[in-house]
Protein backbone atom coordinates (compact mmCIF):
# COMPACT_ATOMS: atom_id res chain seq x y z
CA UNK A 1 0.00 0.00 0.00
CA UNK A 2 1.00 3.43 -0.71
CA UNK A 3 0.88 6.42 1.92
CA UNK A 4 0.47 9.93 0.25
CA UNK A 5 3.07 12.26 1.84
CA UNK A 6 1.98 15.95 3.45
CA UNK A 7 5.07 17.51 3.81
CA UNK A 8 7.84 18.89 1.28
CA UNK A 9 11.71 18.57 1.89
CA UNK A 10 13.42 21.91 1.51
CA UNK A 11 15.63 20.35 -1.11
CA UNK A 12 13.10 19.85 -3.61
CA UNK A 13 11.92 23.46 -3.04
CA UNK A 14 15.04 25.37 -3.77
CA UNK A 15 15.60 23.48 -6.66
CA UNK A 16 12.23 24.32 -8.16
CA UNK A 17 11.99 27.32 -6.66
CA UNK A 18 13.42 29.42 -9.97
CA UNK A 19 10.77 28.30 -12.66
CA UNK A 20 7.53 27.41 -10.17
CA UNK A 21 5.06 29.35 -8.40
CA UNK A 22 4.91 28.98 -4.79
CA UNK A 23 1.11 27.98 -5.33
CA UNK A 24 2.21 24.92 -7.46
CA UNK A 25 4.90 23.72 -4.49
CA UNK A 26 2.06 24.08 -2.06
CA UNK A 27 0.28 21.15 -4.67
CA UNK A 28 2.49 18.47 -4.64
CA UNK A 29 1.79 15.25 -3.49
CA UNK A 30 4.04 12.24 -3.11
CA UNK A 31 4.11 8.35 -2.15
CA UNK A 32 6.16 6.28 -0.16
CA UNK A 33 7.81 3.58 -2.34
CA UNK A 34 10.17 1.72 -0.67
CA UNK A 35 11.95 0.68 2.64
CA UNK A 36 15.42 -0.69 3.90
CA UNK A 37 14.44 -2.98 6.70
CA UNK A 38 16.60 -5.62 8.78
CA UNK A 39 15.64 -8.38 6.07
CA UNK A 40 18.76 -6.27 3.71
CA UNK A 41 21.51 -7.59 6.16
CA UNK A 42 22.62 -11.51 6.65
CA UNK A 43 22.33 -12.59 10.09
CA UNK A 44 21.90 -8.84 11.60
CA UNK A 45 21.17 -8.51 15.32
CA UNK A 46 17.98 -6.72 16.62
CA UNK A 47 17.50 -5.79 19.83
CA UNK A 48 14.92 -3.26 21.48
CA UNK A 49 15.29 -1.50 24.69
CA UNK A 50 12.55 0.77 26.60
CA UNK A 51 14.19 2.43 29.33
CA UNK A 52 13.06 5.22 31.46
CA UNK A 53 14.80 6.58 34.96
CA UNK A 54 16.28 3.72 36.54
CA UNK A 55 14.03 0.58 34.60
CA UNK A 56 15.12 -1.26 31.40
CA UNK A 57 13.09 -3.82 29.22
CA UNK A 58 15.47 -5.92 26.71
CA UNK A 59 14.23 -7.89 23.93
CA UNK A 60 16.61 -9.93 21.87
CA UNK A 61 15.43 -11.25 18.60
CA UNK A 62 17.57 -14.42 17.64
CA UNK A 63 17.90 -14.99 14.51
CA UNK A 64 20.17 -17.94 14.95
CA UNK A 65 21.22 -20.68 11.98
CA UNK A 66 22.55 -23.74 13.21
CA UNK A 67 21.26 -26.77 15.15
CA UNK A 68 18.85 -25.79 18.48
CA UNK A 69 21.23 -28.02 20.61
CA UNK A 70 23.99 -25.80 20.04
CA UNK A 71 21.75 -22.78 21.09
CA UNK A 72 23.81 -20.60 23.48
CA UNK A 73 22.93 -16.68 24.63
CA UNK A 74 24.88 -15.52 27.54
CA UNK A 75 23.89 -11.62 28.92
CA UNK A 76 25.70 -10.07 31.72
CA UNK A 77 22.47 -8.49 33.98
CA UNK A 78 23.13 -6.16 36.83
CA UNK A 79 21.22 -8.32 39.25
CA UNK A 80 19.35 -11.69 39.61
CA UNK A 81 16.14 -11.63 37.64
CA UNK A 82 12.91 -13.36 39.14
CA UNK A 83 10.98 -15.44 36.78
CA UNK A 84 8.09 -12.37 36.27
CA UNK A 85 11.08 -10.29 35.20
CA UNK A 86 11.34 -12.72 32.06
CA UNK A 87 8.83 -12.95 29.01
CA UNK A 88 9.03 -14.74 25.62
CA UNK A 89 7.74 -11.95 23.05
CA UNK A 90 6.14 -12.12 19.57
CA UNK A 91 8.73 -11.67 16.94
CA UNK A 92 5.74 -9.96 14.83
CA UNK A 93 5.57 -6.84 17.23
CA UNK A 94 9.65 -6.23 16.30
CA UNK A 95 9.27 -6.83 12.88
CA UNK A 96 6.41 -4.24 13.19
CA UNK A 97 9.03 -2.40 14.65
CA UNK A 98 11.58 -2.27 12.22
CA UNK A 99 9.52 -1.76 9.76
CA UNK A 100 8.04 1.49 11.31
CA UNK A 101 11.48 3.10 11.72
CA UNK A 102 13.23 1.80 8.59
CA UNK A 103 14.79 3.84 5.99
CA UNK A 104 12.20 4.61 3.23
CA UNK A 105 12.30 5.86 -0.07
CA UNK A 106 10.38 8.43 -1.98
CA UNK A 107 8.85 9.54 -4.94
CA UNK A 108 7.61 12.96 -6.19
CA UNK A 109 6.52 14.01 -9.74
CA UNK A 110 7.12 17.79 -11.44
CA UNK A 111 3.74 19.35 -12.55
CA UNK A 112 3.32 20.82 -15.91
CA UNK A 113 5.41 24.65 -15.64
CA UNK A 114 2.91 25.57 -18.49
CA UNK A 115 -0.04 24.99 -16.31
CA UNK A 116 -1.17 27.35 -13.42
CA UNK A 117 -2.31 26.22 -10.64
CA UNK A 118 -4.84 26.80 -7.75
CA UNK A 119 -3.77 26.85 -3.46
CA UNK A 120 -5.77 23.77 -2.20
CA UNK A 121 -1.47 -5.94 28.25
CA UNK A 122 1.90 -5.32 29.82
CA UNK A 123 3.69 -8.12 30.50
CA UNK A 124 5.96 -6.54 32.56
CA UNK A 125 5.96 -4.53 35.85
CA UNK A 126 9.02 -3.88 37.62
CA UNK A 127 8.30 -4.63 41.39
CA UNK A 128 9.57 -8.17 42.65
CA UNK A 129 7.54 -10.82 43.95
CA UNK A 130 9.26 -12.68 46.55
CA UNK A 131 6.26 -15.55 46.12
CA UNK A 132 8.11 -16.18 42.62
CA UNK A 133 10.56 -18.70 43.91
CA UNK A 134 12.89 -20.25 41.66
CA UNK A 135 12.16 -23.80 40.05
CA UNK A 136 14.34 -26.76 40.72
CA UNK A 137 17.44 -26.55 38.63
CA UNK A 138 17.63 -28.57 35.56
CA UNK A 139 21.14 -28.55 35.05
CA UNK A 140 23.68 -30.53 37.01
CA UNK A 141 25.13 -29.08 40.30
CA UNK A 142 28.18 -26.55 39.75
CA UNK A 143 31.63 -27.81 40.57
CA UNK A 144 31.87 -25.57 43.65
CA UNK A 145 36.03 -25.33 42.68
CA UNK A 146 35.04 -23.11 39.50
CA UNK A 147 33.46 -20.33 41.53
CA UNK A 148 29.88 -20.27 39.91
CA UNK A 149 26.69 -20.19 41.56
CA UNK A 150 23.53 -20.86 39.87
CA UNK A 151 21.39 -18.06 41.71
CA UNK A 152 17.81 -18.94 40.27
CA UNK A 153 17.03 -21.24 37.32
CA UNK A 154 13.24 -21.23 35.33
CA UNK A 155 11.99 -22.75 31.89
CA UNK A 156 9.81 -20.27 30.07
CA UNK A 157 8.39 -21.28 27.02
CA UNK A 158 11.07 -22.82 24.46
CA UNK A 159 13.86 -21.44 26.53
CA UNK A 160 15.61 -23.11 29.85
CA UNK A 161 17.16 -20.18 31.62
CA UNK A 162 19.74 -19.51 34.61
CA UNK A 163 21.11 -16.69 36.55
CA UNK A 164 24.62 -17.29 37.08
CA UNK A 165 26.54 -15.27 39.42
CA UNK A 166 30.35 -16.14 39.02
CA UNK A 167 33.86 -15.67 40.70
CA UNK A 168 36.82 -16.13 38.15
CA UNK A 169 36.14 -15.92 34.07
CA UNK A 170 38.06 -18.56 32.99
CA UNK A 171 35.60 -21.09 35.87
CA UNK A 172 32.64 -19.40 34.40
CA UNK A 173 34.06 -20.36 30.83
CA UNK A 174 34.57 -23.93 31.86
CA UNK A 175 31.16 -24.01 33.80
CA UNK A 176 29.36 -23.18 30.27
CA UNK A 177 31.19 -25.53 28.43
CA UNK A 178 30.50 -28.25 30.83
CA UNK A 179 26.85 -28.00 31.37
CA UNK A 180 25.86 -27.96 27.31
CA UNK A 181 27.01 -24.18 26.41
CA UNK A 182 28.08 -24.32 23.14
CA UNK A 183 30.41 -20.95 23.58
CA UNK A 184 34.19 -19.99 21.71
CA UNK A 185 36.78 -21.60 23.05
CA UNK A 186 39.01 -18.73 24.65
CA UNK A 187 35.30 -16.53 26.18
CA UNK A 188 37.30 -16.42 29.72
CA UNK A 189 38.92 -13.28 28.49
CA UNK A 190 35.66 -11.78 27.45
CA UNK A 191 33.77 -12.49 30.59
CA UNK A 192 36.56 -11.27 32.84
CA UNK A 193 35.28 -7.42 32.83
CA UNK A 194 31.76 -8.40 33.67
CA UNK A 195 33.41 -10.19 36.29
CA UNK A 196 35.12 -7.55 38.10
CA UNK A 197 31.87 -5.44 37.78
CA UNK A 198 29.99 -7.95 39.81
CA UNK A 199 27.38 -8.45 37.00
CA UNK A 200 25.36 -11.52 36.66
CA UNK A 201 24.82 -13.78 33.89
CA UNK A 202 21.59 -14.84 31.74
CA UNK A 203 22.27 -17.42 30.18
CA UNK A 204 19.60 -19.77 28.17
CA UNK A 205 19.41 -22.57 25.86
CA UNK A 206 16.78 -24.71 23.62
CA UNK A 207 14.49 -26.47 25.64
CA UNK A 208 14.40 -29.26 22.81
CA UNK A 209 11.04 -31.25 24.37
CA UNK A 210 9.34 -27.64 23.47
CA UNK A 211 10.48 -27.57 20.22
CA UNK A 212 9.80 -31.02 19.41
CA UNK A 213 5.94 -30.50 20.28
CA UNK A 214 5.91 -28.27 17.29
CA UNK A 215 7.31 -25.03 17.86
CA UNK A 216 9.10 -24.06 14.26
CA UNK A 217 10.86 -20.93 15.24
CA UNK A 218 12.85 -19.17 18.37
CA UNK A 219 10.80 -15.92 19.73
CA UNK A 220 12.53 -13.14 21.20
CA UNK A 221 13.58 -13.53 24.83
CA UNK A 222 12.42 -10.18 27.17
CA UNK A 223 14.03 -9.23 30.09
CA UNK A 224 12.94 -6.24 32.72
CA UNK A 225 15.78 -4.88 35.36
CA UNK A 226 16.02 -1.77 37.43
CA UNK A 227 19.74 -0.30 37.20
CA UNK A 228 21.73 3.14 36.97
CA UNK A 229 23.66 1.50 34.34
CA UNK A 230 21.96 2.59 30.64
CA UNK A 231 24.23 0.56 28.22
CA UNK A 232 23.75 -3.23 25.89
CA UNK A 233 26.72 -5.28 26.04
CA UNK A 234 28.12 -6.62 22.88
CA UNK A 235 31.23 -7.91 23.20
CA UNK A 236 30.28 -11.31 24.09
CA UNK A 237 28.09 -11.13 20.56
CA UNK A 238 31.69 -10.53 18.77
CA UNK A 239 32.86 -14.65 20.09
CA UNK A 240 30.93 -16.14 17.84
CA UNK A 241 31.29 -13.76 15.10
CA UNK A 242 32.83 -13.73 11.25
CA UNK A 243 33.72 -10.66 9.99
CA UNK A 244 31.81 -7.53 10.53
CA UNK A 245 28.24 -7.36 12.08
CA UNK A 246 25.39 -5.42 11.96
CA UNK A 247 23.50 -4.46 14.77
CA UNK A 248 20.16 -2.70 14.54
CA UNK A 249 18.89 -1.26 18.46
CA UNK A 250 15.26 -0.03 18.64
CA UNK A 251 15.34 2.68 21.86
CA UNK A 252 11.63 3.32 22.96
CA UNK A 253 11.71 6.17 25.65
CA UNK A 254 9.50 8.50 27.01
CA UNK A 255 11.69 12.25 26.95
CA UNK A 256 13.83 12.07 23.83
CA UNK A 257 15.94 11.08 21.23
CA UNK A 258 18.82 8.16 22.60
CA UNK A 259 22.60 8.44 21.51
CA UNK A 260 25.80 6.81 22.50
CA UNK A 261 28.02 8.50 25.43
CA UNK A 262 31.06 6.23 24.50
CA UNK A 263 31.12 6.50 20.98
CA UNK A 264 30.37 9.39 18.34
CA UNK A 265 26.39 9.02 17.42
CA UNK A 266 25.68 10.66 13.84
CA UNK A 267 22.97 10.61 11.91
CA UNK A 268 22.92 9.14 8.09
CA UNK A 269 23.09 11.61 4.94
CA UNK A 270 19.41 12.03 4.50
CA UNK A 271 16.80 14.03 2.60
CA UNK A 272 18.87 13.79 -0.54
CA UNK A 273 17.18 13.38 -4.30
CA UNK A 274 18.88 10.34 -5.88
CA UNK A 275 18.79 9.11 -9.65
CA UNK A 276 15.22 7.51 -11.15
CA UNK A 277 16.76 4.18 -11.61
CA UNK A 278 17.54 3.75 -7.61
CA UNK A 279 13.83 2.87 -7.58
CA UNK A 280 14.18 -0.30 -9.24
CA UNK A 281 16.33 -1.83 -6.18
CA UNK A 282 16.49 0.59 -3.09
CA UNK A 283 17.92 -2.55 -1.30
CA UNK A 284 21.20 -2.08 -3.01
CA UNK A 285 21.26 1.40 -2.74
CA UNK A 286 20.80 1.45 0.89
CA UNK A 287 23.67 -1.23 1.30
CA UNK A 288 26.05 0.39 -0.37
CA UNK A 289 25.31 3.85 1.03
CA UNK A 290 25.69 2.56 4.54
CA UNK A 291 28.67 0.61 3.77
CA UNK A 292 29.92 3.93 2.16
CA UNK A 293 29.50 6.12 5.29
CA UNK A 294 30.82 3.22 7.43
CA UNK A 295 33.78 3.63 5.87
CA UNK A 296 34.14 7.01 5.85
CA UNK A 297 33.69 7.15 9.68
CA UNK A 298 36.08 4.40 10.16
CA UNK A 299 33.56 1.92 11.11
CA UNK A 300 33.42 3.14 14.64
CA UNK A 301 30.40 5.50 15.16
CA UNK A 302 27.02 5.01 15.96
CA UNK A 303 24.70 5.80 13.01
CA UNK A 304 21.14 7.31 13.72
CA UNK A 305 18.49 6.26 10.77
CA UNK A 306 15.10 7.39 12.39
CA UNK A 307 13.88 9.27 15.54
CA UNK A 308 10.02 10.32 15.66
CA UNK A 309 6.62 10.13 17.89
CA UNK A 310 5.59 6.55 18.11
CA UNK A 311 1.65 8.21 17.99
CA UNK A 312 2.37 9.19 14.19
CA UNK A 313 4.73 9.02 10.56
CA UNK A 314 4.95 10.85 7.54
CA UNK A 315 5.51 9.65 5.46
CA UNK A 316 4.31 6.04 7.00
CA UNK A 317 6.82 3.04 6.04
CA UNK A 318 4.36 0.96 8.18
CA UNK A 319 1.76 2.18 10.69
CA UNK A 320 2.61 2.73 14.28
CA UNK A 321 2.71 0.24 16.44
CA UNK A 322 -0.49 0.23 18.95
CA UNK A 323 -0.33 0.64 22.57
CA UNK A 324 -0.61 -3.22 22.87
CA UNK A 325 1.98 -3.83 21.00
CA UNK A 326 4.31 -1.19 22.56
CA UNK A 327 3.09 -2.59 26.47
CA UNK A 328 4.16 -6.01 24.88
CA UNK A 329 7.81 -4.63 24.25
CA UNK A 330 7.89 -3.64 28.13
CA UNK A 331 6.26 0.49 27.39
CA UNK A 332 5.63 0.06 31.69
CA UNK A 333 4.65 3.61 31.53
CA UNK A 334 1.46 3.42 28.99
CA UNK A 335 -1.78 3.61 30.75
CA UNK A 336 -3.81 0.93 29.57
CA UNK A 337 -6.93 3.17 28.64
CA UNK A 338 -4.71 5.47 27.09
CA UNK A 339 -6.23 6.61 23.44
CA UNK A 340 -3.17 6.17 20.48
CA UNK A 341 -4.26 9.41 18.10
CA UNK A 342 -2.68 9.53 14.62
CA UNK A 343 -1.05 13.12 13.87
CA UNK A 344 -0.93 15.97 16.37
CA UNK A 345 -5.24 15.91 17.73
CA UNK A 346 -5.64 14.30 21.05
CA UNK A 347 -2.97 13.60 23.41
CA UNK A 348 -0.66 11.10 21.68
CA UNK A 349 1.37 8.30 23.93
CA UNK A 350 4.79 10.06 24.52
CA UNK A 351 7.31 7.14 23.23
CA UNK A 352 9.91 8.03 21.29
CA UNK A 353 11.28 5.51 18.76
CA UNK A 354 15.49 5.63 17.78
CA UNK A 355 16.34 3.58 15.52
CA UNK A 356 20.44 3.03 15.46
CA UNK A 357 22.74 1.10 13.39
CA UNK A 358 26.27 -0.53 13.59
CA UNK A 359 28.48 -2.23 11.98
CA UNK A 360 31.09 -3.49 13.97
CA UNK A 361 33.85 -5.85 15.09
CA UNK A 362 36.43 -6.17 17.99
CA UNK A 363 38.79 -3.47 16.80
CA UNK A 364 36.25 -0.85 16.21
CA UNK A 365 33.53 -1.40 19.01
CA UNK A 366 36.14 -2.67 22.03
CA UNK A 367 33.76 -1.35 24.97
CA UNK A 368 30.23 -1.97 24.96
CA UNK A 369 27.17 0.09 24.35
CA UNK A 370 26.53 3.32 27.09
CA UNK A 371 23.37 4.94 26.40
CA UNK A 372 22.08 8.51 27.20
CA UNK A 373 18.46 9.66 26.91
CA UNK A 374 18.15 13.24 25.70
CA UNK A 375 15.54 15.68 25.71
CA UNK A 376 15.30 16.46 22.21
CA UNK A 377 12.88 15.18 20.11
CA UNK A 378 13.51 16.37 16.72
CA UNK A 379 12.29 14.64 14.05
CA UNK A 380 14.50 12.42 11.73
CA UNK A 381 13.95 9.75 9.15
CA UNK A 382 16.32 8.12 6.38
CA UNK A 383 14.98 9.95 3.74
CA UNK A 384 16.01 9.70 -0.05
CA UNK A 385 14.04 11.00 -3.05
CA UNK A 386 13.45 10.33 -6.47
CA UNK A 387 11.92 13.42 -8.23
CA UNK A 388 10.21 12.54 -11.70
CA UNK A 389 10.83 14.63 -14.53
CA UNK A 390 7.57 16.92 -16.24
CA UNK A 391 7.82 14.77 -19.56
CA UNK A 392 6.18 17.46 -21.65
CA UNK A 393 7.54 19.52 -24.83
CA UNK A 394 10.19 21.96 -23.85
CA UNK A 395 8.88 24.17 -26.58
CA UNK A 396 5.01 24.22 -24.89
CA UNK A 397 5.71 27.72 -23.53
CA UNK A 398 8.57 29.98 -22.42
CA UNK A 399 8.61 28.43 -18.64
CA UNK A 400 9.06 25.05 -19.95
CA UNK A 401 12.40 26.04 -21.38
CA UNK A 402 13.48 27.31 -18.23
CA UNK A 403 12.14 24.29 -16.40
CA UNK A 404 14.52 21.75 -18.73
CA UNK A 405 17.70 24.34 -18.64
CA UNK A 406 17.20 23.51 -14.49
CA UNK A 407 16.48 20.16 -14.75
CA UNK A 408 19.96 19.58 -16.02
CA UNK A 409 21.38 21.33 -12.81
CA UNK A 410 18.90 18.98 -10.97
CA UNK A 411 19.85 15.86 -12.58
CA UNK A 412 23.98 16.97 -12.21
CA UNK A 413 23.24 17.34 -8.56
CA UNK A 414 21.31 13.92 -8.31
CA UNK A 415 24.40 12.50 -9.83
CA UNK A 416 26.75 13.88 -7.49
CA UNK A 417 24.32 13.35 -4.67
CA UNK A 418 24.78 9.35 -5.46
CA UNK A 419 28.46 9.57 -5.78
CA UNK A 420 29.09 11.27 -2.02
CA UNK A 421 26.55 8.58 -0.83
CA UNK A 422 27.35 4.99 -2.53
CA UNK A 423 31.57 6.21 -3.23
CA UNK A 424 30.68 4.58 -7.05
CA UNK A 425 32.73 7.15 -10.15
CA UNK A 426 30.71 9.69 -11.07
CA UNK A 427 30.54 8.64 -14.94
CA UNK A 428 29.34 5.27 -14.22
CA UNK A 429 26.18 6.48 -12.19
CA UNK A 430 25.37 9.66 -15.07
CA UNK A 431 25.60 6.40 -17.19
CA UNK A 432 22.73 4.02 -15.58
CA UNK A 433 21.38 7.87 -15.37
CA UNK A 434 21.59 7.61 -19.28
CA UNK A 435 22.78 11.28 -18.84
CA UNK A 436 24.70 12.45 -21.62
CA UNK A 437 27.37 15.13 -21.83
CA UNK A 438 25.53 18.51 -23.22
CA UNK A 439 27.55 19.06 -26.71
CA UNK A 440 30.08 22.03 -26.52
CA UNK A 441 30.39 24.73 -29.06
CA UNK A 442 33.21 24.24 -31.33
CA UNK A 443 36.10 27.01 -30.14
CA UNK A 444 36.44 27.65 -33.95
CA UNK A 445 32.59 29.84 -33.72
CA UNK A 446 33.89 31.74 -31.52
CA UNK A 447 33.48 34.87 -33.53
CA UNK A 448 29.61 34.03 -33.43
CA UNK A 449 29.40 35.37 -29.74
CA UNK A 450 30.76 38.69 -31.42
CA UNK A 451 28.43 39.14 -34.72
CA UNK A 452 25.21 37.49 -33.99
Amino acid sequence: MKFKIKTITILSVVLLLAVIPIKQILAFCGFYVAKADASLYNQASRVVVVHNDNKTVISMMNDYQGELKDFALVVPVPSILEKDQIHVGDSKIIDHLDAYSAPRLVEYFDPDPCQRYEEEDSFFDIRKKSKNSPVPSFAPVEKKDLGVKVEASYTIGEYDIQILSAKYSDGLETWLNQNGYKIPKGASEALRPYIKQKLKFFVAKVNLKSMAQGLTFLRPLQFAYESPKFMLPIRLGMLNAKGEQDLLIYMLSRDGRVETTNYRTVKLPSDLEIPEFVKNDFGTFYKSMFNEQARKENHSVVFTEYVWNMSWCDPCAAEPLSNNELQQLGVFWLADNQSQSKGWNGNPPQVMVTRLHIRYNNETFPEDLVFQETKDQTNFQGRYIIQHPWKGNPNQCSRAKEYFKQLRVREEQRAENYRMLTGLELNEIKSKMKLKEEPKEEETKWWKKIWK
